[in-house]
C-alpha cells in the first residue's frame, strides 16, 4: 500500500476559499504591505505569488519595491510608517535583504500585531511561553496539513529534522504545546546530531526541514508513519532537465509511510495560504471581531480540520 498524499495544494485552495467567505461576511478590508528590496529573481517570484493570492481572497495587498542600494535606516523608516497606518494589517519584508541591511533589525521593527511572518522576537517569545500569537507561516502550514488529514499528534513522537529560526525551531515548539491540536513529544535533530536515522525509525511523524536533497529514505521511516517534506531543491537529472525534489526521497518513502506530502504541492502552497490567514486574523483583531480564538485556532478553522 502506498502512502496517502498530504495534498497541500488542495488544502491551500480550500483555505483561500474560506478566507474569502469570511472577509465578505465580516465586511473586512484587510491590508497587506509586501516590501521587496532589490531585484533578486526568486524574491520577485515569491512576492508576486503572495500578492496574487492575497488579492484573490479580497486582501488589499500592495507591493513596494525599494532599490538594492536602500539603506537600513530608510527601510526602518518605511516600516515605522506602515506600523502607524490603520489600513495596513500585515507587513512582510521579503528575505533576503541586501547586505547593508540587518534582517534581525528589520524583524524587530515590525509591530508584533502586524508581523504576519511571525519573526518578531515578541511573537517567538509568546510561542515559547505556550501562548502563541502570530506564528511563522511554514510551521503553521505543517500543523494545518497534519490536522486536515487527521494525523494524530497528542502523545505521539514527532522528529523534526532541522532547527532553523523560520521552520524547525518554531515548529518543534508549536507541536509540543499543551493544546488540543498539539501535545506531541518532540525530538529535534540538526547537523550535529548523531544517529538521527534511529530516531526517525521510531517516530510516528517525521518532518524533514534539513535542507539536504532526498536525505531521508525509506529505510529511515517506520512503516505507517506520517512524513512531511518541507525541503525544496532543484537538481539535475540524467535526461538533462532539472527536477524539483525535497528533503525526502519520495520514491523509497512512499511504499513505507502512511502519509507523505509531495514536492511540489505539499507544504509550499500552504506557506502563502497561512500568510493570508495571519493577515485576515490581524484585521479581525483590529476590528474587534476575532472573538476568543487565537491566530493558530483561526488558521485551523480555515483549514477545516473537522471534516475531510
Amino acid at each position: 500500500m502506498m502512502a496517502e498524499r498530504l495534498d497541500g495544494k488542495a488544502l491551500a485552495k480550500s483555505i483561500r476559499a474560506r478566507l474569502a467567505e469570511r472577509i465578505e461576511r465580516e465586511g473586512l478590508r484587510p491590508g497587506l504591505l509586501l516590501i521587496r528590496v532589490g531585484e533578486d529573481p526568486a524574491s520577485v517570484v515569491y512576492v508576486g505569488g503572495k500578492e496574487k493570492a492575497s488579492k484573490q481572497v479580497g486582501i488589499a495587498s500592495r507591493v513596494e519595491v525599494m532599490p538594492e542600494s536602500t539603506s537600513e535606516s530608510a527601510l526602518l523608516a518605511r516600516i515605522a510608517e506602515a506600523n502607524e497606518d490603520p489600513s495596513v494589517h500585515g507587513i512582510l519584508v521579503q528575505l533576503p535583504v541586501p547586505k547593508q541591511i540587518d534582517p534581525d533589525r528589520i524583524a524587530e521593527a515590525i509591530a508584533p500585531h502586524k508581523d504576519v511572518d511571525g519573526l518578531h522576537p515578541i511573537n517567538q517569545g509568546f510561542l515559547t511561553l505556550g501562548a502563541p500569537r502570530l506564528v511563522s507561516c511554514t510551521p503553521l502550514g505543517v500543523l494545518a496539513l497534519l490536522h486536515r488529514y487527521e494525523v494524530p499528534l497528542s502523545g505521539r513522537h514527532v522528529v523534526v529534522l532541522g532547527r532553523s529560526q523560520i521552520v524547525g525551531r518554531p515548529l518543534s515548539v508549536l507541536l509540543g504545546l499543551k493544546a488540543p491540536w498539539a501535545d506531541a513529544t518532540v525530538t529535534v535533530c540538526h547537523s550535529r546530531s548523531k544517529g538521527w536515522e534511529s530516531l526517525t525509525r521510531e517516530a510516528d511523524v517525521v518532518i524533514a526541514a534539513m535542507g539536504r536533497p532526498e536525505a531521508v529514505t525509506g529505510q529511515h521511516i517506520r512503516p505507517g508513519a506520517a512524513v512531511v517534506d518541507v525541503g525544496i531543491h532543484r537538481i539535475p537529472r540524467d535526461h538533462g532537465k532539472d527536477a524539483l525534489v525535497g528533503d525526502v526521497h519520495a520514491e523509497s518513502v512512499e511504499p513505507v509511510a502512511g502519509f507523505l506530502s509531495p514536492v511540489p504541492g505539499g507544504v509550499g502552497p500552504l506557506t502563502i495560504a497561512l500568510l493570508l490567514t495571519n493577515t485576515v486574523y490581524s484585521a479581525l483583531a483590529s476590528a474587534g471581531k476575532a472573538g476568543t480564538s487565537g491566530p493558530v485556532e483561526f488558521a485551523l478553522e480555515m483549514a477545516d480540520v473537522t471534516s475531510r
